[in-house]
């Protein structure tokens, strides 16, 4: 099922126009409940007035109650221009007095007859509101009482008057609240706008930081946020772009070497003749598999924020496992490779993967370059701070060589073997990643190099 997102404006909008309708609603129901209180209020003292008149012209005659309303009178009590006016005087007793007999009465046993009583009713299909009274006076001898009711019109009028006059002007004033809001709103996002088409307009090759000129502060952590994206992005994209390079550059001579290899191969005939151009071959292959390996190895130990989910790792376990895996390579040189650890419980937040890559590389270099018959020696120490060491007994580095072996591909002059230079970059690619520090000194030990990977004990669980 596609799901529609409504854009920022219209969001907005609803969120501040509905409340305004809301509240309109909420106002105008209120302002019908109350007008009509104060209508009927109003209008009830009329009617409660027109029942005391008739009160006026109760008369007792001869032990009798009777009425004595004119005919002008009585016109003139139920003369109204909007409005039918009804009445009826009526005893317990004596029964109909006056007026009309269809005129509603209240027949609530617990009405308390102190007060007029009020009620709404019809009369032949029509509204009508009622006041009912009993007449309290020492010269009659019956309960007498006096209703009088009157249709809705007048009430209906000037309740659709009063409403209209308030509710007019403040339905203008929200049509022009809503308009404004709208103007408002898309005034305020213009600087989205333009943000979103200066980024349309990109190059894919720009990943450049925003430019704060059309950034407002309520959007200033999705920017930095973008900015920080981008930044990472420039990183890895950086990274692959010298990954290539590199791997286009060291490439290119042992592939070119298996070239002119297999040329000279195929120009002999005889098997005995082409056995040395065999060998390079041979040669030339392992050293490219070497050197892809490496430069793989390379690529995955960028430090590119995100790439690396870091896990405790049992740093004193993860070397032993390495050192056993190298023993027997470390038995073809007749060398003697020892491990040595405080404690078999050391954590450390890390990548388990790269930590066996980066110490493989120190036991790779250290078997590489040191004598024929030599000592290795691997330890994981705790104090003072968590640390790897690898110790050998060979040549180790010159004092000017050890803030240019770090580089990649650079070997120092007259080194052994057939490195391509990217073992000491990788080892530092992971320490970086690891924000550990790596100290190169010469072993009081073992004569030859010591590497010390120092990873603190912010890393240390």
């Amino acid at each position: 099922m596609k799901i529609r997102n409504s854009s920022l404006k219209s969001g907005f909008i609803l969120r501040l126009i509905v409340p305004l309708f809301v509240f309109m609603t909420v106002e105008a129901v209120l302002s019908y409940f109350i007008t009509w209180h104060y209508v009927d209020t109003a209008y009830d003292r009329w009617l409660l007035d027109s029942a005391r008149s008739l009160v006026q012209e109760i008369k007792v005659k001869n032990s009798k109650i009777a009425v004595d309303l004119p005919d002008s009178a009585l016109e003139m009590f139920k003369w109204d221009d909007a409005d039918k006016t009804y009445f009826k005087i009526i005893a317990a007793e004596q029964g109909m007095i006056a007026g009309d007999i269809f005129v509603p009465e209240s027949f609530d046993p617990k009405a308390n007859w102190s007060q007029p009583i009020y009620f709404n009713d019809s009369i032949y299909g029509e509204s009508v509101r009622v006041v009912s009274m009993l007449v309290q006076r020492k010269d009659l001898n019956d309960k007498v009482f006096v209703h009088v009711a009157e249709t809705l019109n007048k009430r209906h009028a000037m309740m659709r008057d009063i409403l209209l006059s308030d509710l007019g002007p403040q339905t203008v004033l929200v049509l022009l609240t809503g308009l404004y809001l709208v103007i408002g709103v898309k005034r305020g996002l213009k600087p989205l706008h333009k943000l979103a088409d200066e980024i349309a307009q990109r190059s894919p090759r720009d990943l450049s930081p925003i430019a704060e000129t059309y950034i407002f502060p309520e959007v200033r952590a999705l920017t930095d946020t973008i900015n920080d994206l981008l930044t990472r992005l420039n990183t890895a994209i950086a990274a692959q772009q010298r990954f290539i390079a590199n791997a286009a550059h060291q490439l290119r001579t042992p592939l070119a070497g298996l070239k002119l290899q297999a040329e000279r191969a195929l120009r002999e005939d005889d098997l005995t003749a082409m056995r040395p151009a065999l060998l390079q071959i041979q040669s030339s292959a392992d050293r490219a598999s070497h050197l892809i390996t490496q430069l793989l190895l390379l690529a995955k130990a960028e430090p590119v924020e995100g790439m690396h989910k870091l896990q405790p790792v049992n740093l004193s376990s993860l070397a032993r496992e390495v050192c056993i895996d190298w023993i027997p390579k470390a038995l073809q040189q007749k060398m003697n490779l020892s491990f040595e650890t405080e404690n078999q419980q050391l954590f450390l937040n890390g990548d388990e993967i790269l930590l066996k890559e980066l110490l493989a590389n120190l036991l790779d270099n250290a078997i590489a370059y040191g004598y024929e018959a030599g000592n290795i020696l691997v330890q994981v120490v705790c104090q003072p701070q968590l640390a790897l060491i690898v110790e050998d007994d060979g040549i180790g580095i010159a004092e000017d060589e050890i803030n240019k072996v770090f580089e990649r591909f650079y070997r120092p002059a007259n080194s052994p073997g057939d490195g391509c230079g990217l073992g000491l970059a990788i080892i530092k690619e992971i320490a970086d990643l690891h924000h550990a520090q790596i100290n190169l000194n010469r072993s009081n030990q073992k004569g030859g190099l010591r590497v010390e990977i120092d990873f603190g004990n912010e890393n240390k669980l």
